[in-house]
């Protein structure tokens, strides 16, 4: 069986105030927030070079960001590495994600910060 390979994903969005129960991965806020992310970021993931290989991710935490309406997205993604994907490749997956949220500005209703994504970095 293929192995499972992790990557993390980091993103900084200028709309979303951070508010302390963020930071409670037990809290309303954290669930609801984290279940939009992922109705954000896995259809990316899925239209990018490794979708079919893709196999979900999970958000582990949300920080303050520089303004009280910033706030930082920490994920673990994960991808089946196997023979039919080249090989994982960051600077091309960045590169695809940036095209996909208008060079980093839009993530569905939310704005990001456009030097703030991370693909395993």
């Amino acid at each position: 069986a293929p192995a499972v390979k992790n990557f993390t994903l980091n993103f900084t969005i200028t709309n979303l105030q951070f508010t302390a129960d963020l930071e409670k991965p037990s809290s309303r806020r954290f669930k609801s927030t984290e279940k939009v992310m992922y109705h954000y970021i896995d259809p990316l993931l899925q239209k990018s070079s490794i979708g079919p290989h893709f196999s979900g991710c999970r958000v582990t935490g949300f920080r303050s960001g520089k303004s009280r309406d910033d706030t930082k997205v920490d994920a673990v993604c994960s991808y089946k590495d196997n023979a039919s994907l080249a090989r994982f490749d960051r600077a091309k997956l960045h590169q695809e994600l940036s095209t996909m949220t208008n060079n980093v500005t839009k993530l569905g209703h939310y704005s990001l910060d456009r030097n703030s994504l991370y693909v395993d970095g």
